[in-house]
């Protein structure tokens, strides 16, 4: 079976420079996951009118407000049937920051038929969703955009006008000449402008998939329905 991103993708994905393919084709048929273990150069926040936004959004990891440079980094992309039967992806981040202290972005990502999409629920309990839109670069990297955020919780489920969210663009590459992955992220808000980025590189293990599935902490606390 195709994974979600090669859904997504379609013909496009044999665009990916192969590692990238290796990477984003992670799945339950093929039997295994993909670690990162790396370095970010810079971690950095928007002025200091963003920090509120960016506490809030720690709560349920999906924002920080700490910044720095040179932070330790793993990021752990497990795929898994989720409690609905949908082939479904970790993409979990976490950051090693001074004093013995962490932080993460959890994310959890289906591919959805009826929306056309990959849908990434952000945060530990799968409030918040959004639309990704997939490019394939000239140079075969990954340019991964967020949409519009719908906003789930019982019977309430409403998108968040612009102003109360951000933008997020992320670019994965490999370089072949270090033999490492890059990766760049930066959040806007269309008001506030930037509002929170990262970049560095890393290396990725590729581990076969226990009987287990994915590891119970990478995911979420409650699972979503709506797409």
């Amino acid at each position: 079976m195709p994974s979600i991103f090669e859904l997504a993708l379609g013909d496009d994905f044999r665009r990916l420079h192969p590692m990238l393919q290796q990477r984003f084709g992670v799945d339950t048929a093929a039997g295994y996951a993909c670690v990162g273990r790396g370095v970010f150069s810079e971690v950095r926040r928007g002025a200091w009118w963003t920090v509120p936004f960016l506490k809030t959004g720690a709560f349920r990891n999906i924002l920080f407000p700490d910044q720095g440079q040179d932070i330790p980094f793993t990021i752990e992309n497990y795929p898994y049937i989720d409690g609905f039967g949908r082939p479904t992806v970790t993409f979990v981040r976490t950051l090693e920051l001074t004093g013995s202290k962490r932080r993460r972005f959890d994310a959890t990502m289906v591919h959805s038929q009826r929306r056309g999409a990959i849908v990434d629920y952000l945060g530990t309990h799968q409030h918040l969703a959004t639309d990704l839109a997939l490019e394939v670069l000239p140079d075969g990297s990954l340019h991964l955009q967020t949409g519009v955020q719908r906003f789930y919780e019982g019977f309430a489920s409403f998108e968040f006008p612009a102003a109360l969210t951000g933008t997020a663009d992320l670019y994965e590459n490999f370089d072949d000449a270090r033999g490492v992955f890059t990766i760049q992220m930066q959040v806007r808000n269309p008001f506030l402008g930037f509002l929170f980025g990262y970049r560095g590189e890393f290396t990725c293990t590729f581990p076969a998939l226990s009987a287990r599935g994915a590891p119970e902490h990478l995911k979420p606390v409650r699972e979503e329905r709506r797409e």
